[in-house]
């Protein structure tokens, strides 16, 4: 797997209304997106810094992943998020190193990635995340 950079992190929080201020007035950084992630069930506000994102997650619904995670852990850290050229055949090369894997295939994600995730118990406790660009050739193709 070739990974160039972390892509983001992402933070799980109860109201984007309150975090997005705490985040603008304490660390001084701009939110430039908000979108919402309908299949997961989650609205997203994203922070450049770097090239690197921090997303922030607020879970639309109480069975949503992010609302579950919160829940059971409380607001923060939710997951990492690398960039790869090609998560379809990360995952390939992640199964045939018997790591869990969440997603068998990669989804449309936030901000016009496709996404996958790793499971926590194949990646030390951390949930990570793989991302790509959606391009012409991977929106045709049979993921």
């Amino acid at each position: 797997m070739n990974i160039s950079r972390i892509e983001h992190l992402g933070i799980a929080v109860k109201s984007l209304d309150e975090a997005i201020p705490r985040y603008e007035n304490i660390l001084g950084l701009k939110c430039y997106n908000i979108e919402e992630v309908a299949d997961q069930k989650t609205r997203t506000a994203f922070f450049k810094v770097g090239m690197t994102k921090i997303e922030l997650l607020e879970p639309m619904s109480e069975d949503s992943a992010v609302a579950k995670f919160i829940e059971k852990k409380g607001e923060g850290i939710h997951h990492l998020a690398f960039s790869v050229p090609d998560v379809a055949a990360s995952l390939l090369e992640m199964e045939a190193k018997g790591v869990q894997l969440i997603d068998k295939k990669p989804r449309p994600g936030a901000e016009n990635l496709n996404i996958a995730f790793l499971h926590p118990k194949s990646t030390g406790g951390v949930l990570v995340e793989l991302c790509e660009e959606q391009k012409d050739a991977v929106k045709t193709s049979k993921y």
